[in-house]
């Protein structure tokens, strides 16, 4: 292992199994500015979220996070937009195995979400997956292929189940003091 691996491991050991109980969201962001290769402003990280290699990973301005997510960007890039939500346990992989593999070898790809996207309760974001702007994924989805913009997801696979107004003029500020 080199020394910069090591240096990530232990950074991100420190955060995912110290920082993230820290009851003061004001802390949690400082240290993820400093970590993240990008943060936006009034960003909402609640308690216990995770992050694999944060170095690859961006967020973009008014970004809520909420408690027990799961943002992996250990070999890939996690990016997204402003105003977005993504609910409590939800998980964002950008790695996995090929299951057709003999060696078991990696598979994955950079995962892009756009401004305004809504990521429901424990929904699950695979690898190389793009949400559009303005989609909604559903609780508990499991979303395998890209999501056009505005469009409602859900399911295991997700799959269309309906549009979203396109005409959203919200912004996210949902920063608790204790969470």
């Amino acid at each position: 292992m080199t020394c910069r691996l090591l240096l990530g491991a232990i950074v991100a050991w420190i955060y995912n199994g110290l920082v993230t109980y820290v009851p003061s969201r004001h802390l949690r962001v400082l240290w993820l500015k400093a970590t993240l290769k990008s943060c936006g402003r009034r960003l909402g990280v609640q308690l216990g979220c995770s992050f694999l290699n944060p170095r690859k990973v961006s967020l973009g301005n008014q970004n809520v996070i909420n408690f027990g997510c799961l943002l992996d960007g250990r070999k890939y890039r996690i990016v997204t937009g402003d105003n977005v939500s993504i609910g409590p346990e939800a998980t964002i992989l950008t790695l996995g195995h090929d299951p057709q593999s003999p060696d078991f070898a990696d598979q994955g790809g950079d995962v892009v979400i756009g401004d305004r996207v809504w990521i429901g309760y424990r929904a699950i974001i695979l690898p190389g997956v793009s949400i559009g702007e303005g989609a909604v994924v559903a609780a508990g989805a499991v979303v395998s292929k890209d999501v056009d913009p505005f469009t409602i997801v859900a399911g295991v696979p997700a799959r269309k189940i309906g549009s979203r107004n396109p005409n959203l003029v919200y912004e996210l500020n949902y920063q608790p003091w204790l969470l």
